[in-house]
């Protein structure tokens, strides 16, 4: 038996942060943080690090008061990051050189609507453009050909761009050691196990169970295992409490250039459709080219050969044709913990006393770490609960949020299919138009909602992972049955699956 005050489940940018920022508060506490050096199928390390608020900004960011939560705390992160970046460094500069950290931050962002893209990033782009000027965010309307290093194929030139100055890259690598050394610093200790159970008796969290047999009894649990944080979280929570948690399976590349050239600031598109925006980033030697994403219930063995290619030949086409000169120093894999409404799981558990949740946070963990990790202190020092309605949103135990309705995210998914189609090179005759693919997709989308026994609305990348899964899953023959036993639990704990208002 291990004893500690606090055991933080995960060692990922959330579950360091959190450590760190607690025994900066509190030297007296044992705190303790379980996760494999090798950080195996974790978002972090796979990721580009992009500080991305406005950048993350869609046509939906207004429509619903939970988006607009997740922007708003975007906005809050990206005012803490200069500071909390500054004091890591200082903090890990003995141990894991804290100038390297220092270096490799690249303020600025140039976002490109690339020709080669739909009506769904057309919309976003605006949405951007408009949220910048609303809210007062420094930036500037780029001439596409002055974006230094950009050398995208002729028929791939982008339309428009805009070049965010406060948003920009770190190197999340890097931003890994500095915590663990800083951490370290501070009488964190790290146990290289992986976590196999929580341990919980009358209504308490008590500890975790490793892998390796033993059980590490603490007063307090940060559950921030990103992914896996699901599978997690059900030994111990009643079914439905906490909405499911999929895996968004990534990959990401690292290059080297013997000549010189390439971008030499962050490039990336608005979020496309039912993905994040195609993103080349300038890293030591050479570039960072991400990312993939494909979503599943379960883990799987990696990412998909067909996205590979597709990511790659859109980064060579739309921003720089040398890339394709350029030599492969690293594969990047990783899974980005995604709730089922895609919005994350932050604050304490109503359900099981002790337990905290960090994670869920699809593709905002790294840019928003430095306020989740300050919420998460007050929550274990304080047991403070948010001062606004902002983080109330992403309470653990709650019904799917959902932020249209039923016939709405169908037509979204839809829409978002399509624009798909169109970026991957899909070519209708003019005289029969796109209309009855159309309406296959919607069909096909509605087929998978008859089977469901309490329809909700997902977001749209959810519909259409779903509507792949048997394509990727032959073996699954009922690939729905996750999602069904999910609603019948969830409607039993919530009481009802209503939409959220």
């Amino acid at each position: 038996m291990v004893t500690f005050d606090i055991a933080v489940v995960g060692n990922g940018v959330l579950g360091l942060s959190a450590a760190l920022e607690v025994a900066r508060r509190d030297t007296g506490l044992r705190i303790a943080v379980v996760g494999t050096p090798h950080r195996d199928r974790a978002a972090t390390p796979a990721a580009g690090a992009m500080l991305n608020c406005f950048g993350e900004v869609t046509q939906y960011t207004t429509r619903h008061p939970a988006v607009a939560a997740r922007f708003a705390l975007a906005r809050r992160a990206l005012d803490a990051w200069p500071d909390w970046l500054a004091r890591l460094a200082d903090e890990a500069r003995e141990a894991a050189g804290g100038s390297a950290l220092r270096d490799s931050h690249t303020p600025g962002t140039f976002v490109i609507l690339s020709a080669r893209s739909g009506r769904i990033t057309d919309e976003n782009f605006e949405a951007m453009r408009s949220a910048l000027v609303e809210h007062g965010e420094p930036h500037e309307v780029a001439d596409p050909a002055d974006i230094p290093g950009l050398a995208p194929c002729p028929d791939a030139r982008p339309l428009r761009a805009l070049y965010l100055q406060r948003e920009g890259t770190v190197d999340a690598r890097r931003v890994l050691a500095a915590l663990e050394a800083a951490a370290a610093t501070r009488g964190v200790q790290f146990l290289p196990a992986t976590a196999t159970a929580l341990v919980a008796d009358n209504g308490t969290v008590r500890g975790v169970r490793l892998d390796d047999g033993r059980t590490l009894q603490a007063a307090q649990v940060v559950l921030a295992a990103g992914s896996m944080s699901g599978e997690l979280a059900a030994t111990a929570l009643p079914p439905g409490a906490v909405p499911p948690m999929l895996h968004g399976t990534g990959l990401a590349v690292l290059t080297h250039r013997d000549t010189p050239g390439g971008v030499t600031h962050a490039v990336r598109t608005p979020n496309r459709a039912a993905t994040c925006g195609l993103h080349v980033l300038p890293s030591p030697g050479g570039h960072y080219i991400g990312a993939t994403s494909v979503i599943t219930p379960r883990a799987g063995a990696g990412p998909e050969l067909g996205t590979a290619h597709e990511m790659l030949r859109a980064a060579c086409d739309q921003i720089d044709q040398q890339l394709s000169a350029a030599q492969v120093t690293a594969w990047l894999c990783g899974s980005r913990p995604i709730p089922l409404d895609c919005f994350p799981l932050l604050g304490p558990s109503h359900s099981l006393d002790g337990l905290v949740f960090a994670t869920g946070t699809y593709r905002d963990g790294f840019h928003c770490s430095p306020v989740i990790a300050r919420y998460i202190a007050d929550v274990l020092l304080d047991g403070s609960t948010p001062p606004d309605k902002d983080l109330s949103w992403f309470t653990p135990e709650r019904p799917p949020v959902q932020t249209m309705t039923v016939p709405q995210a169908l037509d979204e998914a839809v829409a978002h299919c399509m624009d798909a189609g169109y970026e991957h090179d899909l070519r209708i005759p003019a005289l029969l138009g796109d209309t009855h693919l159309a309406d296959g997709l919607r069909q096909r989308a509605e087929h998978l909602y008859e089977r469901l026994p309490h329809p909700i609305a997902l977001q749209p990348e959810i519909i259409i992972s779903q509507l792949l899964l048997p394509a990727r899953s032959p073996d699954e023959t009922q690939p729905l049955t996750w999602l069904s036993d999910y609603l019948h639990a969830a409607r039993k704990h919530h009481g009802c699956l209503d939409q959220a208002s």
